[in-house]
């Protein structure tokens, strides 16, 4: 398993790929829902292309040693997510559909407010089994791009950007 480093600009060049991917699908969101940390930075570059406002939810699913744990909990949610979420048309986003169990939490999460319409967008798919699965009522699934189980680096976690960028142009 190698180690791919992606740019800011790499990463904006997928975010549009995916906002294409969107209107062409005649799915018309009413509002983004940022999974954080990692799903920040493609949300708001999404909503230069879409248009629509962001809100944000906070899910752990690594304990504080970055060990994967059972089950995702909350550390943030959208308050009155009730009223904000009800009858509205959602495109949720996160950087990477891993193992899919952040996913399955949200969407199921998401759906109990009755939406719309639910969307999923990720940057990154790794295509390998996953432990998650997407529950009925997710309607679209949009990918930037399609990976193996490789490791991602993204610059936003970056401690010397210059050497990142370095990196992401060499295609480590």
């Amino acid at each position: 398993m190698g180690k791919l480093y992606y740019s800011y600009q790499m990463i904006h060049k997928l975010a549009q790929s995916i906002a294409e991917q969107v209107k062409e699908s005649g799915f018309s969101p009413d509002v983004i829902v940022a999974i954080g940390t990692g799903g920040f930075i493609p949300a708001r570059i999404l909503r230069t292309y879409l248009g629509k406002p962001i809100l944000a939810v906070g899910i752990a699913y690594y304990d504080l040693n970055d060990r994967p744990m059972d089950y995702p909990r909350k550390v943030q949610w959208i308050e009155e997510a009730e009223k904000q979420l009800a009858g509205k048309r959602i495109l949720l986003v996160d950087e990477v559909d891993d193992s899919r169990v952040t996913l399955e939490y949200c969407t199921k999460e998401l759906l109990n407010y009755r939406p719309a319409a639910l969307a999923v967008s990720v940057l990154h798919n790794k295509q390998k089994e996953k432990r998650g699965t997407f529950p009925p009522g997710v309607q679209h699934i949009f990918v930037g791009e399609n990976l193996g189980d490789d490791w991602i680096v993204y610059p936003w976690d970056a401690r010397d950007i210059d050497e990142h960028d370095k990196n992401a142009t060499l295609g480590h």
